[in-house]
């Protein structure tokens, strides 16, 4: 009795070991790194994915033979982008140059929800954001058999303050939608000088009434 309590424990153990790691989170490597794995659905065997720093082109994945096309002036990104830089994809599906540009087209492109960057991809056109900066937060991710669970974040303010929030969105492997968002709060909430609701500048502002002054007693005139 004693000898199959004691297996049972460990089998509960283990068991739970494999669940852990299950659920352990892991963080999004670097855009480039996400975007060169997507799966694309289209029929094609000849795509092409750059990046575009500072008006540099940077083939980041190449498949198929390797044909011409034309530098983008403007693409795609999801994350958080820098100062003129982004990503563009070729596609020559069709026997000419289709150039992806912004992300609708970019989520039709990768088509079926695959594995975790198609994952990314399709949270990023619902308005979330990876943000590398603070990979704990909003850069995150773990699955099951039935779900991925990423952590990103998303801009909700670009007015005073400038915040952005960090959620838990559950994407659903066979239905491919979003049954699922946990808003954990916001981490970062910036304001300026002009934010009228600058809660430092309220402070400032918040002057003290003045007190009434005591009426000065009128001194009895002097007889004569």
């Amino acid at each position: 009795m004693i000898r199959f309590r004691d297996q049972f424990n460990i089998f509960i153990f283990v068991l739970s070991g494999i669940f852990l790691h299950a659920q352990e989170k892991k963080q999004f490597p670097g855009i480039s790194t996400i975007l060169s794995k997507i799966n694309p659905d289209t029929k094609t065997d000849s795509w092409i994915l750059v990046h575009k720093s500072y008006g540099k082109d940077n083939i980041l994945r190449e498949a198929g033979a390797k044909k011409e096309y034309e530098s983008q002036s403007s693409g795609f990104n999801i994350g958080i982008a820098e100062e003129d830089e982004f990503y563009y994809i070729v596609d020559f599906s069709s026997g000419k140059p289709e150039y992806i540009t912004d992300l609708n087209a970019l989520r039709k492109f990768v088509g079926k929800v695959d594995n975790i960057q198609d994952a990314a991809v399709f949270a990023s056109t619902e308005g979330y954001i990876i943000d590398e900066e603070f990979r704990d937060l909003a850069a995150n991710y773990y699955e099951d058999k039935s779900n991925y669970y990423l952590d990103l974040g998303k801009l909700t303010s670009k007015e005073c303050p400038y915040q952005k929030k960090h959620f838990t969105l559950t994407i659903g492997k066979s239905t491919e939608s979003i049954s699922n968002v946990k808003d954990n709060g916001a981490y970062i909430e910036l304001y300026n000088k002009k934010c009228t609701n600058n809660p430092r500048l309220l402070k400032l502002e918040q002057k003290e009434e003045p007190k009434d002054e005591p009426k000065k007693s009128k001194k009895p005139a002097k007889r004569r």
